[in-house]
């Protein structure tokens, strides 16, 4: 059995703060057409044609999950990692994502799996860039 698009939901604190992050920050497609708020419901992006991020208001998110906590800021259990063909590539994206107000965790730089940098959203989700090692 095959599944796609596969959907990673993240609780987010407010819509309109996530759209313009990721959709001006980090330069992705929204999926959808814009609610009466401007903004996408539900708010998703594409990643790829496999795999999509759905971001969901933390109340909403809640009753998804069946009334278990969500876990609080900066407090991550998932790590998204998106590639980069160059180093320069991971560069240029970790320095739009601040540029757009994310928390850069980890600046970018050699690893011995590749060139990364790994920077927090608005809601504290962790992203990593990664160009791998050849």
């Amino acid at each position: 059995m095959q599944y796609a698009p596969v959907v990673v939901a993240l609780p987010i604190a407010d819509r309109p703060t996530s759209y313009r992050f990721y959709s001006e920050g980090l330069g992705l497609e929204v999926v959808g057409e814009p609610a009466e708020d401007g903004v996408p419901e539900p708010l998703q992006y594409a990643l790829n044609d496999g795999l999509r991020i759905m971001l969901v208001p933390t109340g909403g998110f809640g009753w998804v999950i069946g009334g278990r906590e969500v876990a609080g800021r900066g407090q991550s259990e998932c790590l998204v990692s998106l590639p980069a063909a160059t180093p320069a590539e991971v560069d240029e994206v970790v320095g739009r994502a601040r540029a757009a107000g994310a928390e850069v965790v980890v600046e970018p730089g050699p690893q011995p799996w590749g060139y990364t940098g790994t920077f927090a959203d608005p809601d504290g989700h962790l992203w990593t860039v990664l160009a791998e090692a050849h």
